[in-house]
């Protein structure tokens, strides 16, 4: 049943609200329109080159913001809270700045289009153009908002086009399911672009399709009017900030303008509909309720208009000649700045504790960083006890650090990737695990677009130092998808660090350090190593770090070098032991990580050697091993004495029965093979 607050005497009394926020919440709707107008324009002059426009959103926008507390709450916009972000403190200039990719523009640098708002003072991430990609960030937000146990809430808005995404399902259900203090403000205009709300949603409205979920506060409101706005806004924040749940605010509101500067909602939208928006105005009623009110007249009306008009072209006119971005700067803020880097003194001591397995050794790693970093939290599925994780790699540690930090994640990729991104935000160490590498791509928009995107797109004002940990490879006769290697798709998502240790003891340090890290790391574990004798250490001790980006010679050789990472560093060094044998040298080199890569280990062997062979799991075409090998060719070609040469899995998914996984991946004999051809070339 919608909340609505429609108490008439409340009403006359504005709900509290004083004539001066009255005319202040008026002033900012008719800058944030007026702004909308000067935007057409410049478009027009070729001074700027997109607009997604809010106008007839302004009422709710503004009203909500008025709700909260700029500074103390948390924002997770969309592309059309321009009112919302100027009610909180944004200026006319800052969105100016950005709209013209200006160098001055706070939010983005220039790097993001227009539309793309963002400000670590008021607790506003950077949005993104993905639409529904902001819900599950924000539950991740409000989690930390309890776990911190502070009082903040978390404000999150989008279209209804957007709540087709079934991650706007998922941050729903987390957060009714945890009673989490978010608002869901979803602004329906009644298009997504061209489609229709009843083409979107079942029986025409998400406020009807959310009615299963208990425990949320939902509020179907006219959002072009700003006092009924700000009445369900206002209750709205009151229950959430009391821990009393999550709220849905449905707000009817209007589009004014096409979709974006590139629509024309004419070619889609009859006459008398346009027509019909335009008598919902929530600028028109709300100047008529003021000055039926005697607060506002319509000449002082007319005054404000024209002062902000003017405004607003002054500061528009003077944005235009501000610098636009150095092309220098390009590369900046893929990953934290060296200076503000956290200080990690890598163990330079070989380990000398008793031999440890893989999995023992990552479940000792994230012990010893728990009781480090008490802002450290774990989850994902089925990883608190008594399971411990399906391969036992978490095995006690909510009991032994209490399920507020160590917990079972509902079974939704996305939403362990998405809420994590929201927690990290706001100082939270997020460690959370994929249980099978090949179920990671539900979540693939939350890493892809969302998590390594963060820093870079928001010019270093927010980070999002997640670590995922995700079971990767073959061997175990898992078949199609319990066998994948991924390394090679996530390689390509810039602004993430890749490990890919194949033994106890680099498990260990390199998953320290990954916890120590300030940009997202993807931590791979071999799951056929996970117990493998030969993958065994001495275990290093809890101050043990081994660095990023640093290759390790495991056997030397002067005649070959082997490049190769995982589950393949075993079988290239017993290859190395036979061509030993036969009178011939091979260099085993072991990446340990694939972002950043050790070219410079790798090259310093190949010209020494003079032939090299990349040797990997993942299927051949298009495989990590290319790059190693394209970069071998271009940067040490004058020192080869033969092709570069690859040995990987066949290009094929990799399937059950063992005669038929034995066939599609790497064997002992293919790369013992490989050298003998090698030598003899």
């Amino acid at each position: 049943m919608a909340k609505k607050n429609n108490n008439t005497r409340d009403r006359e009394n504005f709900y509290g609200l004083s004539e001066v926020q009255l005319i202040d919440a008026y002033k900012t709707m008719v800058t944030s329109r007026l702004i909308d107008d000067r935007m057409e324009n410049l478009i027009k002059q070729g001074k700027a080159s997109f607009l997604i426009s809010g106008s007839g959103h302004e009422a709710v926008q503004v009203a909500t913001a008025m709700a909260m507390k700029p500074g103390k709450d948390w924002f997770y916009t969309y592309y059309r809270d321009d009112a919302l972000v100027l009610a909180l403190g944004i200026t006319p200039e800052n969105i100016f700045q950005h709209s013209m990719g200006k160098a001055t523009d706070p939010f983005t640098g220039g790097r993001q289009m227009a539309t793309h708002l963002g400000s670590r003072e008021l607790r506003m991430p950077t949005a993104s153009s993905p639409t529904g990609s902001q819900y599950l960030q924000a539950v991740g937000t409000a989690l930390s908002c309890v776990l911190r146990n502070t009082d903040e809430v978390v404000y999150v808005s989008g279209g209804e086009g957007s709540t087709s995404e079934g991650e706007y399902f998922e941050a729903v259900n987390w957060a009714t399911r945890k009673k989490l203090p978010v608002i869901f403000l979803i602004q329906n205009n009644k298009y997504a672009i061209s489609v229709p709300v009843e083409d979107q949603a079942a029986g025409g409205s998400i406020y009807k399709a959310c009615s299963g979920f208990e425990g949320l506060n939902k509020y179907h409101i006219d959002g072009t009017d700003f006092l009924e706005s700000y009445a369900a806004a206002k209750e709205a924040v009151k229950l959430a900030r009391e821990g009393k749940g999550p709220a849905l605010i449905y707000a009817d509101v209007v589009r004014l303008r096409s979709h974006s500067a590139s629509d024309a909602q004419e070619k889609y939208r009859s006459r008398e509909s346009l027509e019909e928006d335009l008598k919902k105005d929530p600028i028109a009623g709300f100047e008529k309720e003021l000055i039926e009110a005697g607060i506002l007249t319509q000449e002082k009306i007319e005054e404000i208009k024209k002062n902000i008009f003017d405004e607003i072209l002054k500061t528009a006119d003077e944005v235009f000649k501000q610098p636009n971005p150095d092309a220098s700067t390009v590369m900046d803020y893929l990953y934290c700045p060296a200076e503000e880097q956290a200080v990690i003194e890598y163990e330079k001591i070989r380990p000398v504790g008793e031999p440890v397995v893989m999995v023992d050794a990552v479940n000792h790693a994230l012990q010893e960083e728990m009781e480090k970093n008490h802002n450290m939290i774990i989850y994902g599925e089925d990883i608190a006890d008594g399971k411990g994780g399906v391969f036992t790699a978490t095995k006690g540690l909510s009991t032994k650090f209490g399920e507020e930090r160590v917990f079972n994640s509902p079974l939704a990729e996305a939403s362990i990737i998405g809420t994590a991104i929201g927690a990290a935000i706001t100082g939270i160490k997020p460690v959370v695990e994929i249980q099978f590498a090949d179920y990671i791509f539900p979540a693939m928009m939350q890493i892809r677009d969302e998590l390594v995107m963060y820093r870079y797109r928001s010019n270093n004002k927010f980070s999002c130092p997640v670590v995922i940990r995700a079971a990767c490879g073959g061997y175990i006769g898992g078949g199609h998808y319990h066998s994948q290697n991924i390394e090679a798709i996530f390689a390509k998502c810039h602004g993430m660090y890749i490990a890919y240790p194949s033994n106890a003891a680099d498990a260990k340090g390199l998953l320290k350090t990954a916890c120590n890290l300030n940009d997202p790391v993807l931590f791979l574990e071999h799951k056929f190593l996970y117990r493998q004798g030969f993958a065994k250490s001495p275990e290093p001790d809890s101050d043990y770090y081994l660095p990023f980006g640093k290759a390790i010679v495991r056997r030397e050789g002067g005649d070959i070098t082997i490049v190769t990472y995982g589950a393949m560093v075993e079988k290239a060094l017993r290859a190395s032991r036979e061509m030993e044998k036969k009178g011939v040298g091979v260099e085993v080199v072991d990446l340990r990580t694939i972002v950043p890569l050790d070219m410079e280990t790798v090259l310093n062997s190949v010209k020494k050697t003079g032939k090299a062979i990349v040797f990997y799991e993942d299927s051949k075409f298009m495989g990590f091993g290319a790059e190693i090998a394209a970069q071998i060719s271009e940067n040490a070609f004058e020192f080869l004495d033969a092709p570069v040469r690859r040995v990987a899995g066949l290009d094929v998914h990799v399937p059950f029965h063992p005669n038929l996984e034995k066939a599609a991946l790497p064997q002992d004999g293919w790369i013992l093979n490989a050298c003998e051809e090698m030598a003899a070339y």
